[in-house]
């Protein structure tokens, strides 16, 4: 689906009943993603917005939607189209700095945040082979090669490179996960949500060093979640916002990844806190 905006087209996917939660997926992602990421949210009674932020799937990048403060105003821009006066926002990742100035740039909008290991502060990616797979064809190709036949490994493969965890541990998660359907088809899915999305992803790669998002003039009640072995975006970016932010809290995830909050142990305990405390 696509709505209109003053600053231009926005995709976005719906899913769900009940107050409106915005979900801001990462850096890459789309609105398949937020989706997927939000899809505990809409089993939990709330409506999911999740939009592609520019430069991802069918919402285009522009000379007004490049920046973190213009993607916010997109994003409000979406929820008016919606009918939305007022919406609670989560995110996750690289969705950190378009949620939180989103957060500070509307204040009346926003009721609640939830950021899991979200982008808080400068940011630099890295820009290797995995930079390199995520944007070019042959790594669409070999998701989806490996989702298809080595699908363990591929699960495997996440948990390793996406948290600073012992051989022994990243075994343990692994076989958790495989052993567990809701979670096994989350990682399977997501692999096809964070490939071949080059342009939104090289907007994301020239903002976020220099990013300076404020965090301080944000007066919405703030929750922020990540997990201690996330290697991605490490927990420190969380310790960072708890501190700028007004009486925000913080939820460790003790040993988790950058996916703990679908992929942990506990995931079901974090997802229902959350749920708890957009319904407060």
């Amino acid at each position: 689906m696509r709505a209109e905006t003053p600053l231009g087209t926005i995709e976005y996917a719906e899913a769900g009943d009940g107050p409106p939660v915005l979900f801001v997926h990462g850096s890459p992602g789309g609105s398949d993603q937020g989706a997927l990421m939000g899809g505990f949210l809409a089993r939990s009674g709330f409506r999911v917005v999740a939009p592609s932020r520019p430069g991802y799937l069918d919402t285009p990048l522009t000379d007004a939607t490049a920046t973190p403060d213009e993607q916010a105003d997109l994003l409000v821009g979406l929820m008016d189209a919606l009918g939305h006066d007022s919406f609670d926002v989560a995110c996750w990742s690289g969705g950190g700095p378009s949620t939180y100035r989103l957060a500070a740039r509307h204040p009346d909008r926003v009721g609640a945040v939830v950021a899991l290991a979200a982008v808080s502060r400068h940011y630099e990616f890295e820009t290797g082979l995995e930079y390199r797979l995520f944007t070019g064809k042959l790594g669409k190709w070999l998701m989806k090669e490996m989702a298809r036949h080595t699908p363990k490994d591929l699960i495997k493969t996440s948990v390793s490179e996406e948290g600073d965890l012992t051989k022994e541990q990243v075994k343990e998660l692994a076989a958790e996960i495989w052993n567990d359907e809701t979670k096994r088809a989350f990682v399977l899915a997501l692999s096809e949500t964070i490939v071949g999305r080059k342009v939104g992803l090289e907007n994301d790669q020239s903002q976020f060093p220099q990013l300076d998002l404020a965090l301080g003039q944000i007066k919405a009640p703030t929750l922020l979640v990540h997990g201690t072995a996330d290697t991605d975006v490490k927990p420190d970016y969380s310790e960072y916002a708890r501190l700028e932010i007004p009486d925000a809290e913080f939820v460790p995830i003790q040993d988790g990844t950058h996916l703990a909050f679908w992929t942990d142990r506990t995931t079901d305990d974090v997802q229902g806190r959350i749920a708890q405390f957009l319904r407060r």
